[in-house]
């Protein structure tokens, strides 16, 4: 098991320097990019922390989305690149009102995408993989001894999105939804009943797992619509998240709906003796 959760982090730290090369080779393209901040419900449930099974937090989130999308040379300029950044910290507390449970995320998605363009008029279909890279707390305010579940996640996903133009009594808008679903990857989870402290005793035999669907379910759904707003283009969105996982006899699950609001923003970037050519044309990656 840790021979396997070393290959993947081996490929990934691999796949990082082709990436940046591709950067320096590409032609100059446009980059859509949005921030987004949402609101939402939070359900969190962590026998590490509770052992009982059927006891759920249930409270709020907030977090804030950054999305950046590109055309790159791959396949005849037929690929885009998505990079996703998600922060988010949550609140709940129990239905006996007894304690509360906080959780904190960050994680980083990098995926690629192969275009098809001429199904439909105003239509665009994408389909591809991504990695993501995950990491975050639990934290109940109840226990003494075992007060915080830690989390840490690799994961390589399906990932699919449909992206269609349109008007509205000669309105332009613009509607999304993605879907991702990983397949495998590798978890971070101590053995239940197990002290963090443990790990510094040498406690760590089992604490990296492969993870697929026989331990671990996890979904996004993303919509959003873009709004042109005078000089700017307004960006609302919904976002369901889906987390559970069984491992080392602990189950969790994170569960999410957040509403989403922001503003995107289309440029070029650029530098040296291409910054003096106005001979580029620049196509976009989502309109």
């Amino acid at each position: 098991m840790k021979k396997t959760a070393c290959l993947m982090f081996l490929f990934l730290w691999m796949a990082l320097p082709l990436v940046a090369q591709s950067d320096e080779e590409e032609v100059p393209r446009s980059i859509n990019e949005s921030t987004m901040v949402g609101i939402g419900g939070y359900n969190l449930r962590d026998t590490y922390l509770s052992p009982s099974t059927d006891i759920n937090y249930t409270g709020w989130v907030a977090r804030i989305l950054n999305e950046r999308m590109k055309v790159v040379r791959l396949a005849d300029y037929k690929i885009s690149r998505q990079q996703l950044i998600n922060v988010e910290f949550g609140s709940t507390r129990n239905g006996a009102e007894t304690a509360n449970e906080y959780a904190g995320f960050v994680d980083y998605s990098l995926g690629y995408h192969y275009r098809f363009t001429n199904l439909l008029p105003g239509l665009k279909v994408l389909t591809g993989a991504s990695a993501r890279l995950s990491g975050g707390f639990i934290y109940n305010t109840r226990n003494s001894n075992n007060p915080v579940s830690g989390k840490g996640d690799f994961d390589l996903n399906l990932s699919a999105m449909a992206i269609y133009n349109f008007k509205i009594k000669e309105f332009p808008l613009t509607f999304r939804y993605q879907a991702e679903i990983p397949f495998a990857g590798v978890l971070f989870s101590v053995h239940k009943g197990e002290p963090y402290y443990f790990l510094t005793q040498g406690g760590s035999d089992g604490i990296v797992r492969f993870s697929s669907f026989h331990n671990k379910f996890a979904m996004k759904n993303y919509f959003t619509l873009d709004i042109p707003v005078s000089n700017f283009t307004l960006r609302v969105g919904y976002l369901n998240s889906m987390y559970r996982t069984d491992v080392n006899s602990i189950k969790t699950h994170v569960l999410s709906n957040s509403f989403m609001i922001g503003f995107v923003k289309e440029f070029v970037s650029f530098g040296g003796k291409r910054l003096k050519s106005n001979a580029h044309r620049y196509s976009s990656a989502y309109y």
